[in-house]
């Protein structure tokens, strides 16, 4: 079976979920490095197999995978242990509507092409840029102490991994490179200490990563 190559990038966010995915269903895969500083994503030849110029991909199965949500559904499907989501269906509701929160609504925001266009279009100030993004991640870490709190465990829901903690340790990791004030977040720093000790999250942490300066 041909090994699977994650197109990565040490510091995405979405990438950083895919490597922690596929870590915990334990899988074995070669990274191909995509250099975002550098404008990697945009040359030609990796735009014809993602137009969207995105990291990660993830090819697999014979398959060419985008976007990070989609790849862990697939990753979830195709090799069920463990589990990403719990079985139960409203469980699973509260699981997505946590890393949405993460993914979709926090994350968007404060992704690398939109800073870059804060600052080299719009022209803002690097403390206007950096006060935008500590802006909207500390509104989405505050819905989500709250959303989380009933059924938070040593997880951000329950005492096992799921796709939530998956979201939710890169955007810690970025929280942190910006300053992020964390310490009114008890149900989230909690999730993320139990995170850091299981090995499939540490092993996928930026600073273990080829390409790292």
């Amino acid at each position: 079976m041909t090994r699977p190559i994650l197109h990565d990038y040490y510091r995405s966010s979405a990438s950083y979920r895919v490597r922690i995915g596929l870590n915990l269903k334990g899988i074995d895969y070669h990274s191909e490095k995509v250099d975002l500083a550098g404008g990697a994503q945009k040359e030609e030849a990796y735009k014809a197999k993602n137009p969207q110029g995105f990291v990660p991909m993830l090819e697999i199965d014979g398959q060419r995978l985008t976007q990070s949500l989609a790849i862990l559904d697939y990753l979830d499907a195709t090799r069920p242990e463990p589990p990403f989501m719990p079985e139960n269906n409203a469980d699973r509701a509260h699981v997505l509507a946590l890393s949405t929160l993460i993914a979709c609504d926090i994350h968007p925001l404060n992704n690398l092409r939109i800073l870059k266009y804060l600052k080299q279009e719009l022209r803002c100030e690097e403390a206007a840029k950096d006060d935008w993004y500590r802006h909207w991640v500390r509104e989405g870490f505050d819905a989500l102490e709250k959303l989380a709190a009933p059924r938070a465990g040593a997880f951000l829901f329950g005492d096992t991994p799921t796709l939530a903690d998956i979201c939710l340790v890169p955007q810690l990791y970025n929280a942190r490179r910006f300053s992020v004030p964390i310490h009114d977040y008890p149900h989230l720093r909690r999730a993320d200490e139990s995170a850091s000790a299981h090995p499939a999250f540490a092993a996928a942490h930026p600073d273990k990563q080829g390409g790292h300066p």
